[in-house]
């Protein structure tokens, strides 16, 4: 995340306005965040990116999307469906294909965003509005609350980034592939206050919130990624890349209010039972959009005991029931970045 596509806007009627002070179901604040992201975390992200190995995603283009979850596999731990030996799958370039506005809109894709909300977000009352407000959320248990801001957060992110990678017109004969750039009245259409029944801060809060989930998920598999080669087959990129790592590593094991997993899930059989179909929602999701996984990866770090500090320092001999896959890393780095 870069926070300020946008540049510095101030006015008193716009969406940044409630931007600062605390973020909800955290403990530190907003400009605490802005700080530590713009300064220490993004340089080395946008330089870490450029390495091929952060620079390549294996994606199967052709998969048809709209596939709801309709069995347990045996990958107990994760929070996506992941698909690395799928056939039909091909290596992207993330750096020549960005996430942005690709004219997919109207009906359909309210009709997608509407299902998310709808059908995989925990809900304390029936109401026909898929978002619930944000007066609402105290009304609901933590684990029910971060499940919303999760997906919330996400929804804003994609919506930040194609406002800012937006076809402001079409091809010409000087510019064969459109004109790019920001669109601040379709940002503004989103997030403003008028437009989204006073909602568009907070949703722009959540953003913060994912953040953060995905910030103390690197911090706590520091260990694991420590022990990661990054292999691309170029030995002085690899290294490269093994250092430019454990560098942004050791700046976000300093972060000084990292979020805190360990109150979640915690105690009796009723919260098992949540874990459990908190994982089941969030799969069925990552069935509905690829660009999911991640968040999908922050939250197995977060709740997966095998990532536990004891366990990473200690990791079990049978190395396959312990590993992050390739394409899991890589949209977690890309994700923060």
């Amino acid at each position: 995340y870069s926070f300020g596509y946008f540049g510095n806007i101030r006015d008193e009627d716009d969406c940044f306005c409630q931007l600062q002070g605390k973020i909800d179901d955290c403990t530190c604040n907003v400009d605490t965040v802005d700080h530590f992201n713009n300064v220490k975390v993004y340089p080395r992200l946008r330089s870490l990116l450029q390495k091929a190995y952060f620079r390549f995603y294996k994606v199967n283009l052709r998969r048809e999307n709209i596939v709801l979850w309709s069995a347990y596999d045996d990958a107990q731990d994760n929070f996506c469906v992941l698909e690395d030996n799928d056939s039909e799958s091909e290596y992207v370039d993330l750096l020549l294909n960005p996430e942005r506005y690709t004219g997919y809109k109207g009906t359909s894709a309210h009709r997608i965003w509407h299902s998310i909300y709808m059908e995989n977000c925990f809900r304390s009352t029936k109401i026909d509005n898929p978002y619930i407000q944000s007066s609402k959320l105290n009304n609901m248990c933590l684990e029910e609350r971060v499940f919303y801001r999760a997906i919330s957060g996400l929804h804003s992110s994609i919506n930040i980034h194609l406002c800012a990678q937006y076809l402001l017109s079409e091809s010409t004969l000087t510019e064969p592939n459109g004109k790019w750039g920001h669109n601040l009245i379709e940002f503004q259409h989103k997030f403003a206050k008028e437009n989204t029944r006073g909602e568009g801060p907070h949703w722009l809060r959540n953003l913060y919130f994912v953040y953060l989930l995905e910030l103390r998920a690197l911090s706590k598999a520091f260990p694991y990624l420590d022990k990661e080669e990054f292999y691309t087959g170029n030995d002085t990129e690899d290294w490269d890349t093994k250092l430019a790592v454990k560098d942004l590593l050791n700046i976000v094991k300093q972060f000084p209010d990292h979020f805190n997993e360990s109150s979640m899930f915690a105690g009796s059989e009723q919260a098992e039972k949540l874990k459990y179909e908190f994982k089941q929602h969030f799969r069925n999701v990552s069935k509905i959009m690829d660009c999911i996984q991640g968040l999908g990866t922050a939250l197995k770090i977060l709740f997966s005991e095998k990532f536990e500090s004891d366990k990473l320092e200690h990791p079990s001999p049978n190395k396959k029931n312990f590993q992050l896959q390739r394409s899991e890393i890589v949209s977690l780095v890309n994700s923060i970045g």
